[in-house]
């Protein structure tokens, strides 16, 4: 990734967003790792970065984050723990337990639903296990507040109850001791201390050789000495020695369990990994909770596509005091790559411009971007950047020689897969060679095919702007009347500087503002206004050739469906008439017989003549009928012929053109044909007979059976949780299809409750099926307004 010049982060202010992220992270690894971030490439890592911080503010919003708490670096710890034999002290085991219990704590929370509801979380840990007895054996022998517990050994459990015995006996004989003292006045009115970490008796300095003992110190003014009673020096002497032994099972204790744990270090470097990472997404996640931000889509290759952006820090700081802050929208289509932005100054040209870096960088840093989720973010491959004052004491540079040395950096080392960004094009010298060089430079730019973003004043490249293919000029909106900026940007039309209007408004002099005037001449004050007018009558003749063609093209769609249609209608048309006439025949057959059986009674009433004139009229009848269903059949069926590319050949699948079974083709005598269907064998001719599919009877069981096991397999719950609406339609729509064929009786669909937008979109989803109108809301405890139940018919 190529980021020119080394400050660029700075200058974007990229460098504030990494310090509000390390303000979120519950350690100092994970503090590291942001201050560390820098944009990639690689659309499948961002799309999974950009969706597990997606999944996180979601539980974030649902009230049921994933379970983090504060921890230490713990690298150290666990270099030290895989040299054999050493042993770590108890506030590094501590701070190794308090990550196992961090961890364990992340494993718990993935149950069976929380892994459909945050499946790309999951995934993180999908390959990994949790070892319970790691917390478990730790747990055993240090207790909540970081100390060994009384338990942690047989052998220490004995050494503590001697201990606890020791200490009774010796507040027992202290309190007799005391007394006997007290009698005889030998004692301070601070009766007892502690001192060499023995209990002993405040002694004024006269009395000191009244009482035998050890003495073990003196105060300060020589008045006072802590003695030992002798009564107690031995109890004494045992609860010491019961100290030592104490010490060294502790010691034994805690090499045992360095000794345990040493096997597991390369796991729990794993686990602290995975506490970081979850750190990092958990700090991504509740800065885009105080930005709003959501995830927008993101397209393999360069582009600008952002609708209803911000600029993030800006929108923090107006949150803060109650002010709006107006969004943003950016959308270059076709070949379009470069953005020239103009107006006036403190209008928002820079703010807008460094708004479009920041987002980029966010974004392909793995982080939510403040916008609408329909804009379209590109990835770029290399960042460049002309902001600010460049000027350097140390290199001898003035600005503009500084701003020249980038320029020559952009334009060797751009592609068009760069960003470039550049504040005031051109100036800092002679305007009028300043922006001579500044078109130069966008001339090569655009012939590298880099995707920029560039504002500046000077008229020159307003009009190459206007005049070049690629090349978009924009403005930030200004009201004339008030002279103050609305911060909007415009797409498609150059802005004015209006600096005669706000020398005006500040009060400037008007000899000083008629001279000016009177400099530029009139040519140089109208370019301004030609130049709007002239993109603006450019901009309305592409949006109504845009128009036109899209026109032409449902029109196209719409000639080519009514020519369907009224081929269809022409099919159909004919086929009602073969079914009229078919019904027809089958009347005149009825009628035949009626006719037969007239002619029988004529023939034993002896009337020849009149039967053969009723038995040619009933023949022409029937040979018109059939004449006519020949002449629809021909229309209707053997015109399709056309579509078939291969002869009928034995073996093939048939079925009859007028409709009725499939069967297979057993023998072609000429044009003669005998089909076996099923346990018939029929005779038909070549042409009355289309090529079929196997018949769905040979299929039978085998359908029968996966349906059977598709209806096993069958869920009847889904969770659409953390999609987004488009993602859940089509998921939902899938999963409805699966249910229709799997035959089930009830659908349980999770949607959640938050703001009722996807509640709505799988409602509407239902009312497309006419077989699913019955759906509702169930009881509280079952979900209530966050799931829908589904009847199905």
């Amino acid at each position: 990734m190529e980021l020119i010049p080394h400050d660029i982060l700075e200058k974007l202010e990229f460098d504030k967003i990494l310090r509000l992220l390390e303000k979120e992270c519950l350690g100092i690894p994970g503090k590291e790792v942001v201050s560390n971030l820098k944009p990639r490439t690689e659309l499948f890592i961002l799309d999974r970065l950009l969706k597990e911080v997606k999944e996180y503010v979601h539980s974030i919003e649902e009230g049921e984050a994933i379970p983090l708490m504060n921890y230490e670096d713990i690298s150290e710890e666990l270099k030290l723990l895989e040299i054999e034999g050493m042993i770590l002290p108890i506030e590094q085991i501590v701070a190794v337990k308090n990550q196992l219990t961090s961890i364990g704590a992340i494993f718990k929370y993935f149950t069976p639903e929380n892994q459909k509801i945050y499946p790309t979380l999951f995934e993180i840990i999908r390959e990994d296990t949790f070892d319970q007895k790691l917390i478990v054996g730790i747990e055993k022998i240090i207790d909540e507040e970081g100390k060994i517990k009384r338990t942690a050994s047989p052998e220490l459990m004995k050494i503590h109850k001697a201990m606890v015995s020791k200490r009774r006996e010796l507040d027992k004989q202290f309190a007799t001791t005391i007394q006997d003292f007290k009698k005889k006045g030998w004692l301070t009115d601070n009766i007892e201390s502690f001192r060499n970490g023995r209990r002993v008796l405040s002694v004024p300095a006269e009395h000191k050789r009244k009482m035998s003992g050890i003495i073990h110190d003196e105060s300060a003014t020589g008045k006072t000495a802590f003695i030992e009673p002798d009564s107690i020096i031995g109890i004494n002497n045992d609860i010491f020695n019961l100290e030592n032994e104490e010490r060294r099972e502790i010691h034994k204790i805690l090499k045992e369990l360095c000794a345990t744990l040493r096997p597991y270090v390369p796991i729990i470097r794993k686990y602290q990994k995975l506490i970081i990472r979850f750190d990092v997404i958990r700090a991504k996640a509740k800065l885009a909770v105080s930005l709003e931000a959501d995830m927008p889509r993101i397209k393999d290759k360069p582009g600008f596509g952002f609708i209803k952006s911000y600029h993030p820090l800006l929108l923090l700081k107006n949150k803060s005091i109650g002010k709006e802050t107006v969004p943003f929208e950016l959308v270059l289509h076709g070949k379009n790559k470069i953005l020239v932005l103009s107006g006036p100054n403190a209008g928002g040209k820079s703010v807008t411009m460094k708004a479009v870096g920041l987002l980029q960088m966010m974004l392909q840093s793995g982080m939510l971007v403040p916008g609408d989720p329909e804009s379209e973010y590109g990835i770029f491959h290399s960042f460049f950047a002309d902001i600010g004052d460049q000027q350097s004491l140390e290199d001898d540079l003035s600005t503009y020689s500084s701003r020249l040395n980038n320029m020559k950096s952009f334009m060797n080392k751009a592609d068009d897969k760069s960003l470039v960004l550049i504040d005031e094009f051109g100036s800092g010298t002679d305007p009028q060679i300043g922006g001579a060089i500044a078109e130069a430079i966008l001339k090569k730019l655009h012939d590298q095919k880099v995707f920029a973003f560039i504002t500046t004043h000077y008229s020159n490249l307003k009009v190459f702007a206007f005049k070049t293919k690629g090349i978009v000029n924009g403005a930030m909106r200004f009201d004339k009347d008030t002279l103050s900026p609305s911060y909007e940007l415009q797409v498609g039309s150059p802005g004015s500087s209006y600096a005669f209007e706000i020398a005006k408004k500040i009060g400037l002099g008007k000899d000083v503002i008629k001279y000016a005037k009177h400099k530029i001449g009139k040519n140089e004050r109208a370019i301004d206004q030609l130049l709007i007018d002239l993109q603006k009558e450019k901009q309305e003749l592409e949006e109504k050739l845009d128009t036109a063609t899209q026109r032409q093209k449902n029109l196209d769609i719409l000639i080519r469906n009514y020519e369907k249609m009224a081929g269809d209608l022409d099919i159909n048309r004919k086929k009602l008439k073969l079914d009229a006439k078919q019904f027809e025949m089958q009347k005149t057959a009825r009628d035949n017989k009626e006719l037969e059986k007239l002619i029988r009674e004529i023939k034993e009433e002896k009337n020849l003549e009149k039967a053969k004139a009723l038995a040619i009229e009933a023949r022409k009848k029937r040979q018109t009928v059939h004449n006519e269903i020949d002449g629809l059949k021909e229309d209707i069926y053997y015109k399709e012929e056309k579509g078939i590319t291969r002869p009928i050949q034995v073996g093939d699948f048939v079925k009859l053109k007028s409709g009725g079974a499939t069967g297979k083709v057993i023998r072609i005598d000429k044009k003669n044909v005998i089909v076996e269907m099923g346990l018939l064998k029929i005779t038909t001719h070549l042409r009355e007979l289309t090529l079929a599919g196997e018949p769905l009877e040979q299929k039978k069981k085998g359908i029968h059976a996966n349906m059977l096991e598709e209806k096993a397999k069958f869920v009847s719950k889904i969770d659409v949780r953390g999609m987004r609406r488009d993602e859940a339609l089509i998921t939902l729509e899938k999963y409805i299809d699966k249910a229709l064929v799997s035959g089930v009786s009830k659908l349980e669909i999770i949607h959640g409750k938050g703001d009722g937008i996807l509640r709505k979109a799988v409602h509407s989803k239902l009312r497309e099926y006419p077989s699913l109108n019955n759906f509702y809301h169930p009881e509280p405890n079952k979900g209530g307004d966050g799931t829908t139940w589904v009847e199905m018919d």
